[in-house]
C-alpha cells in the first residue's frame, strides 16, 4: 500500500461550501487523529500551497496538500465527498466534488511524490470516481479506495 487511509479518515459528506472551508473540515479531522498538530497549522500550509496553484486537478478531484518541517513523520491522508461540488479553481473549471488531503515531512519528499502520483493515477479512473460518488457510508468508500488503490503500482 503506497498510502493508509483509515475509515476514520473519511468523511463521506462534507459540510464546507468553499474551498476554505474545506480545508479546515479535512484539517479538522486530520488533527482529530493526530493531536500534535493544529487546525491552524495545517490550514494554514494547504492555503499557502493552493497559492501556488490549484490543486484541484479535474474531473471533480481536488488533491489539497502541503509539508511539515518535521522530520519523523509519516505521511497522513483525509479523504472528503461532497454531493453537491466545491468550487476550487481546478484546471477543467469544474466543482470539485472527491478530495484527498495529504500531509508529510518536507524531509520525506519521495513518499510525499509517489502518494500525490498513486491517487492521480488512480482518480483519472472514472469508474473508480463513479463508485466513490455512489458508496453510501465511509465503510464504503474506504473498500472502493482500497480495491483500486491497494496495491504499489
Amino acid at each position: 500500500m503506497v498510502f493508509d487511509l483509515p475509515v476514520e479518515a473519511i468523511v463521506p459528506e462534507l459540510v464546507s461550501v468553499s474551498r476554505d472551508d474545506v480545508l479546515a473540515e479535512l484539517a479538522a479531522n486530520l488533527v482529530s487523529r493526530s493531536p500534535e498538530l493544529s487546525t491552524e497549522e495545517v490550514v494554514r500550509i494547504l492555503v499557502e500551497r493552493e497559492l501556488l496553484g490549484s490543486t484541484g486537478i479535474g474531473d471533480g478531484v481536488a488533491i489539497p496538500h502541503g509539508k511539515l518541517q518535521l522530520s519523523a513523520m509519516k505521511p497522513l491522508l483525509v479523504f472528503g465527498r461532497s454531493s453537491a461540488g466545491i468550487e476550487f479553481n481546478s484546471l477543467d473549471g469544474r466543482r470539485a466534488h472527491l478530495f484527498f488531503l495529504i500531509l508529510s515531512s518536507a524531509a520525506d519528499v519521495g513518499a510525499h511524490i509517489r502518494i500525490l502520483a498513486k491517487i492521480s493515477r488512480v482518480m483519472k479512473d472514472p469508474v473508480v470516481r463513479k463508485e466513490l460518488a455512489a458508496a453510501g457510508s465511509a465503510r464504503e468508500i474506504h473498500a472502493v479506495i482500497h480495491r483500486h488503490g491497494g496495491d504499489d503500482t
